[in-house]
């Protein structure tokens, strides 16, 4: 008897489990039928006429119907839904809200959220994107994308930091805080000047520099069809005629004419331009002296400077960027790098004859702002004069 036990009694017990789960399931999500109905079924041994006015006031009672269509899920979204995504921005301003942020508050807002990716003055950090800098390189075979240079509509950039930034906290600013951050990258691009305010009123005042560049694509109007014809492999001109060879190498393909002779005056004249580039290559441009300084003072000045090596680039083939190249800066005049646009504090001073001496630099490198208000240099200032010191030694050394 034990032994029968031991073999019959777990089954017996699985199989009474098996069955008080699927009631629970069923009392749980079967659908119940209206009780008239029910009683018919439960007792089918009743009268058929018993089982067919059970039958016609099921039909009567409301039924839980799905929506029509699809798969007969979800419903309608409210109206308070729609609104909640409904949050882009457009080019001609629609859904902007009311508020409003100048430019030095943006820099607060952007040194706080946006500048351990983008960098202080929007020159990135790392492999993240730049958001200043880049103006007319898109011609480049390296073009450098950042608002200022490439991104046609302002609404774009409210758009996008409305939307997704900070990284990791999208949506957590206010409608002041993201007018601000983006009067603050206007100004980082040289688009506004520093009193700026950006608000709803006067946003679609502001034209950014590449929006011309951008238009509807036509291509499968204008393009499209002539490449759909038929292409012509042979005959496809009456005659062929050379008009002209290349002088001096003569590296026109042979043909029944003779080439034409290359003229002496021809001859002379490249003999002597070869003349002249051998001679520019035997006599090296002269080199720049520069003052004896202190070497320990220079390297502890390149050190230095890599606090303003974000915004400004030094050495051979160095370029403008956020702000001018700094190569020959000490004992140049104020805003005669070209090709760079300057605030109209420093194109100011320049025409009042500023000239870059150690003096000058040492007071301009203390406080920006408060050596020339209305700069568009965002730094606020080497604090050590020591360090001061450091950087003219270190800028002094690198020649124009």
């Amino acid at each position: 008897m034990s032994k029968f036990l031991k073999i019959f009694l777990p089954a017996l017990s699985a199989t009474g489990a098996t069955l008080t789960l699927a009631y629970v399931v069923a009392d749980q999500f079967v659908v119940d039928l209206p009780a008239p109905l029910r009683g018919a079924m439960i007792q089918p041994a009743q009268a058929q006429d018993s089982v067919e006015p059970a039958i016609a006031q099921a039909e009567t009672e409301p039924a839980l119907t799905a929506p029509t269509g699809g798969f007969g899920l979800g419903r309608l979204a409210t109206v308070e839904e729609v609104a909640a995504w409904d949050i882009d921005i457009r080019p001609d301003g629609q859904g902007l809200p009311d508020g409003s942020g100048d430019v030095w508050t943006g820099e607060e807002v952007f040194v706080e959220n946006c500048a351990m990716c983008h960098g202080d003055f929007g020159e990135a950090v790392g492999r993240w994107p730049a958001l200043a800098g880049g103006l007319n390189t898109l011609e480049r075979d390296d073009p450098v994308k950042t608002v200022g240079s490439y991104w046609p509509y302002l609404s774009t950039v409210y758009d996008y930091i409305n939307r997704a930034m900070p990284f990791g906290h999208a949506q957590s600013l206010e409608p002041d805080e993201i007018y601000a951050i983006t009067a603050y990258i206007l100004y980082v691009n040289d688009l506004v000047e520093d009193d700026f305010e950006l608000s709803r009123d006067n946003f679609l005042t502001v034209e950014m520099p590449n929006s011309q560049n951008f238009y509807l694509d036509d291509r499968a109007e204008t393009e499209l069809p002539l490449f759909r014809q038929s292409p012509c492999m042979s005959g496809c001109k009456e005659s062929v005629e050379i008009t002209m060879h290349a002088s001096v190498l003569d590296v026109t393909p042979d043909t029944d004419e003779p080439a034409a002779e290359t003229s002496e005056s021809t001859v002379q004249e490249v003999t002597a331009e070869l003349e002249v580039a051998e001679q520019e290559i035997a006599e090296p441009e002269a080199i720049t002296e520069v003052t004896s300084v202190d070497p320990g003072l220079v390297t502890a000045g390149e050190g230095v400077f890599r606090q303003c090596s974000a915004c400004h680039k030094v050495g051979p083939g160095a370029a403008n960027g956020v702000g001018p190249h700094l190569n020959g800066v000490v004992g140049r005049a104020a805003g005669a790098v070209e090709g760079f646009r300057y605030s109209g504090a420093i194109s100011d001073a320049a025409e009042a004859g500023l000239v870059w001496n150690t003096e000058e630099l040492s007071a301009f490198l203390a406080d920006p702002r408060g050596y020339m208000n209305g700069t568009r240099m965002a730094f606020r200032g080497v604090r050590s004069d020591d360090d001061i010191a450091a950087l003219i030694a270190y800028l002094s050394t690198l020649a124009e």
